[in-house]
C-alpha cells in the first residue's frame, strides 16, 4: 500500500502533480477524481459564489487514514489533496489519482477515498451565495 501525497492545502491544488506523484509502470490502470467549486445548489436561493473551506488540525493525518484504508491490501499508489480556503466556482477543492494494476481497483479505490472524505474528514464548508446569503454544508468536501 502506498500513499504518496495525503495533503490538505490553502494552495490551489495541482492536478498533474497528484498524476505525476502516481505513475509506476508496473500500474496498467489510473484513474482521476476531481471535486469542483459548481455554480448552483439544491437549497440556495441565489446562485452560488464561493465555498469556504475550514478544517481540524487532525484533517490531513486523517486523508491519510482514509486513502490507506481504501487501499487495504492492494497494490494500489494514491495522491490525495483537499483545499482550504475561499475557493470561487470553478476552483478544484478535492483531488485523487490512484494508480492499480487493473481499473476495477482503482475505481474500487477512487470511489472509496471520495465516500470516506464526505463522511469521515474533519472539513467544513461554508457557501456563499451571490445575495450574500451563507450556509454551513457539514462534514467532509
Amino acid at each position: 500500500m502506498s500513499v504518496v501525497v495525503a495533503a490538505v492545502s490553502a494552495e490551489p491544488l495541482d492536478f498533474d502533480s497528484h498524476v505525476a506523484a502516481i505513475d509506476d509502470a508496473d500500474k496498467g490502470a489510473e484513474v482521476t477524481f476531481v471535486g469542483r467549486v459548481r455554480d448552483h445548489d439544491p437549497d440556495a436561493s441565489t446562485a452560488v459564489v464561493a465555498l469556504e473551506y475550514s478544517a481540524h488540525p487532525d484533517a490531513e493525518r486523517t486523508l491519510r487514514r482514509i486513502a490507506e484504508q481504501a487501499i487495504g491490501d492492494s497494490d494500489s499508489i494514491v495522491a490525495v489533496s483537499h483545499r482550504i480556503g475561499r475557493l470561487g466556482v470553478g476552483e478544484a477543492a478535492v483531488v485523487i489519482a490512484v494508480a492499480s494494476a487493473h481499473r476495477a481497483e482503482a475505481f474500487e479505490v477512487c470511489r472509496s477515498i471520495i465516500e470516506a472524505i464526505k463522511t469521515d474528514l474533519p472539513v467544513w464548508k461554508r457557501q456563499v451565495e451571490a445575495d450574500g446569503t451563507t450556509a454551513w454544508k457539514g462534514l467532509g468536501g
